[in-house]
């Protein structure tokens, strides 16, 4: 694998998103053994061909979460670029004895260093520098496509959570909606607002094949590690879970609890712990 990942390394393409997400999805992916093998030998003997390895055959999942952050009009390959950084900051502090595998570890640091590089590049919010002021802007702009305009109790809930002043998130609200804009600027409208719609630089990325077989990928990987995770519960959690939440007509507890002979608050024990196992499987899978 190794002589395959450094081939591989060599031919990924400078110029071209398109190319270079064809080239990631490509590296096969590591078992949990390789991994962990490739991970003892950088972590023991700071083996940096074993951490180029880790670093390679996890690109594509650094492609998968840039993905999520393209609504701000930034360059799909320079987020990419950010999230490679995060990957190799997570590879250099991953320790294998924790028990996880590394995408579940670096997922935070690709997330990190994307969210930085938002943070100094999107026009509206530079003045976001604390910590607090990144919280607010981020779970703020997610809360304002839901719910549009808040009330003044949605201002104090949100303020109150997220550990800043009402004031705060009203400036913060006032500057999201001044930018807002049509995606599609109308075919009268002034040419400098049909220039800057959104329109003009976002692409459409639904019917590239190389998105269509990552999404794919992804869906059946997170497939089979349920699959195995639930077979390996025991008959009567898995028929718990299987009921109350698979089913077309999901059983309510006090009907799992008179069928099994126990109390509500049993089957509801039996089923957070099941919930759980499956969280820790899925994890380490």
């Amino acid at each position: 694998m190794s002589k395959d990942l450094r081939t591989l390394a060599f031919a990924l393409p400078q110029g071209s998103i398109e190319g270079y997400i064809q080239a990631v999805n490509s590296i096969p992916l590591l078992s949990a053994e390789d991994e962990r093998e490739l991970a003892e030998r950088y972590h023991r003997e700071n083996d940096l061909e074993a951490a180029r390895q880790l670093v390679l055959s996890h690109l594509r999942f650094v492609v998968h979460i840039a993905r999520s952050y393209l609504g701000y009009g930034l360059p799909h390959a320079d987020l990419v670029q950010e999230g490679n950084v995060g990957l190799m900051k997570a590879v250099k502090r991953f320790d294998p004895g924790m028990g996880v595998r590394l995408v579940s570890f670096a997922v935070h640091w690709i997330k990190a260093e994307i969210h930085e590089y938002v943070l100094k590049n999107w026009r509206i919010v530079k003045v976001a520098t604390t910590k607090a002021q990144r919280k607010l802007f981020f779970n703020l702009r997610s809360a304002k496509s839901r719910l549009g305009w808040f009330t003044g109790a949605e201002v104090d809930a949100v303020a109150a959570d997220l550990g800043v002043s009402p004031e705060d998130v009203r400036e913060m609200e006032g500057r999201l909606s001044g930018h807002d804009m049509s995606f599609d600027a109308p075919t009268d409208a002034e040419d400098e607002e049909a220039s800057r719609s959104p329109v003009h630089y976002l692409e459409d990325h639904r019917y590239d094949p190389s998105v269509i077989l990552e999404e794919r990928q992804w869906e059946s990987r997170s497939e089979n590690q349920l699959s195995k995770a639930l077979a390996a519960l025991d008959a009567r959690s898995q028929d718990i879970l299987r009921r109350r939440w698979l089913a077309d007509d999901k059983a309510t507890l006090q009907e799992l609890a008179d069928e099994y002979g126990v109390s509500a608050e049993r089957i509801r024990q039996l089923e957070a712990n099941a919930m759980k196992k499956i969280k820790t499987a899925m994890l380490t899978a």
